[in-house]
Formats: structure tokens, sequence, C-alpha cells
């Protein structure tokens, strides 16, 4: 397959290249595109068969569900069941943005698009590309992160070519992604509202809109069995190709045992990386050592996270050390990330 590369940005669309990419999502085809979180694979999400290309095209578990992308809240009740009063308190303050809800599905939505369960997952994004893309292609897309499974997911067009170039009919290059990190998850079909996967809209956030929230404990819980009711709950996700550790501890501990640790590898061979923050990337005595930002600004350590990761992929790293970071706001939402690129490896000192 030859995969068209378009380049745009939202102040300046392509009209005629998004007419294009509609058209091929409707007859079946796969295009990935910018969001304001990372870059999307989308196909037709009301079309089974191009949810089962989505799958394959990236090596994605079946029983991985995918999300529903819309661009107006009148597309809402045609692939829900219901719209509970909590969603539309939700959609009010964080629609268009990086909060996806989950419902239970409408008749017309594939299990092929629902990883073979009864409710479905939607969002509608606030980049202007992805908005533009979602009519042209009819209303609905299907979207998973545009990476190959289990890789880190792509806030750059390169790295969605590096892995999906030849696998999909188009891919669009829009940019740097704004966050850089997928969007939180919220369950508004059990009792009580439940966060399946934290984001930039913080569990403070989603209380401030509708009340009494709850977050799932496994989110944090490498050893989790149930099936994922939600993208990245079940699988390992986000890895880069060297093995990674994460660090926690008091600083000048963490520092000493990390350097350690590289001294170690290096006598071995192994090419080493360090994650760090502007307080204390100059301490690391790693081949490759890479900021992630101030340790108070959460939302450029999030944004910054996948980049760093895909570039220790680009310089061939072996054994990445990783600082840990705070497990509240933001904070939570980039430590589940790490967890999982982790495999759950954590060193405590």
């Amino acid at each position: 397959m030859n995969t068209r590369i378009v380049k745009m940005e939202e102040e300046n669309l392509d009209e005629q290249a998004l007419q294009e990419a509609g058209m091929l999502i409707k007859a079946g085809g796969l295009v990935a595109f910018p969001t304001e979180t990372v870059y999307g694979l989308g196909g037709d999400a009301l079309n089974g068969t191009s949810s089962a290309k989505i799958y394959a095209a990236k090596g994605r578990p079946s029983d991985n569900p995918l999300i529903i992308h819309i661009a107006d809240m009148e597309a809402l009740p045609v692939v829900v069941r219901e719209v509970p009063q909590a969603a539309y308190m939700l959609a009010q303050r964080y629609w268009p943005g990086p909060l996806t809800m989950i419902f239970n599905r409408a008749e017309c939505v594939p299990r092929e698009t629902t990883g073979g369960l009864e409710t479905v997952a939607v969002r509608m994004p606030s980049n202007k590309i992805a908005q533009a893309l979602i009519r042209e292609a009819g209303g609905y897309i299907a979207a998973p992160s545009a990476n190959l499974s289990g890789r880190p997911s792509p806030t750059v067009a390169k790295y969605v070519v590096q892995d999906l170039d030849g696998r999909v009919d188009m891919i669009i290059d829009g940019g740097d992604a704004d966050l850089g990190l997928e969007s939180t998850i919220i369950d508004l079909t059990g009792d009580k509202p439940m966060i399946l996967r934290p984001g930039y809209i913080t569990e403070e956030m989603l209380r401030e809109a509708i009340g009494q929230v709850e977050t799932d404990q496994t989110i944090m819980d490498g050893d989790a069995k149930q099936a994922p009711k939600a993208p990245g709950m079940k699988y390992r996700h986000y890895a880069p190709k060297g093995s990674l550790v994460i660090v926690e501890g008091e600083t000048g501990k963490r520092i000493s045992y990390i350097n350690e640790q590289l001294s170690l590898q290096k006598k071995a061979g192994r090419k080493t990386g360090v994650i760090a923050t502007d307080e204390t990337a100059g301490n690391y005595l790693a081949d490759s050592v890479k900021s992630v930002g101030k340790r108070r600004d959460e939302e450029q350590i999030a944004k910054a996270l996948f980049r760093i990761l895909r570039e220790f992929d680009d310089e061939e790293v072996q054994m990445i050390y990783a600082e840990s970071f705070e497990k509240r706001g933001v904070g939570h939402a980039v430590m589940n990330r790490l967890l999982k690129a982790a495999g759950h490896q954590v060193v405590k000192l």
C-alpha cells in the first residue's frame, strides 16, 4: 500500500485533501490524523470491517476497545443507547477537548469497534483538522493512537510515518500535538462515574462538574486481569524499545542509585538514558539525558514524555532510568503512562 502524506495547519485547512481523506474513510480505508492529544488512526466507526483493519494495521489486540470521535453533540445520541445528565454536564465544560466518556452502545455500533463490549467510548476532539475530517468522513471515526501496538503514542507525524507507512492510506501531518497525552476516560454506565484512564481532565475537574467521581484502583496496578473496558487498561503500552525502570525516592538517593546503575550498564556495553527534570538533568552520567521540563510543570512533563521515549528509540538506547513524579493531578496521568511503558518495573529507595 502506498501511503499518501499530506501537510496542513489548523489555521489553513486543505479542504481538497480533507475531502479525499473523508472519502477514503467512507470507502473503508484508514487515515492517520492529528488531535490535540496524540495522533489518531481513523476508520469508519460504524463499519466493523474498517475497525478490523485498524486492529490489523496496529497489531492491536481485538479486545482493546476503540474510541469513536465525533465533531458535533448531535452525533452522540446516534451511537449510544442513552445520554445521562452527567454526560451533558461534562460535555458543556470539556467538549471539545481531551475527555472520553463511556456509554452503553447503540445497535448501530459494531462490536469490532467496541472490542466486543456492550459499551462504547466517545470523544469530541478540539483540533480543527480532526473536526473537519470527522465531518467529511460522515461524522463517526473510530481512532486509537496512530502507532504500532505497545509503542509510545506519536505526538508528531514523523513517528506515525515510522510506524504506519505502507499500512494506511493517508497520513495528515498537522504538526505537534498540543497536549501530548491521551484523553481522560470516564465510565458513565455504572452506579457512580468511574475514571478508567487519567489525563489532562483531572479527577478534581470532573468532580467540579458532576460531583462524586471515583477512580478505578487498577489503573496503577500491573497485575490487573479484568477485561479492558477502556483503551490501555489491560495491555503494556507506550513502551520504548529499550528496557525502562522507574526510580522512586528522595532526590539525592535517586541520583546516586541511578548513576550507580548507569555505571554497571555501561560496563556491560549497553547504551543508557535517563528521563530527568530541569532541576536534576545535570547530575546524571548517562549517554543520553533528557529533561521533561521543570518538576512543578506537570503539563510540560506530560507533553514531553512520549516524544522523549521515541527519541531514545531513535538513539538506540538500551537501558533507560526515569525519575518518578507526583501521582496527583496531571502527574497521575504521567505516572500511569510511565508505569505501563516500564511494564511496572519500579525501584523504591
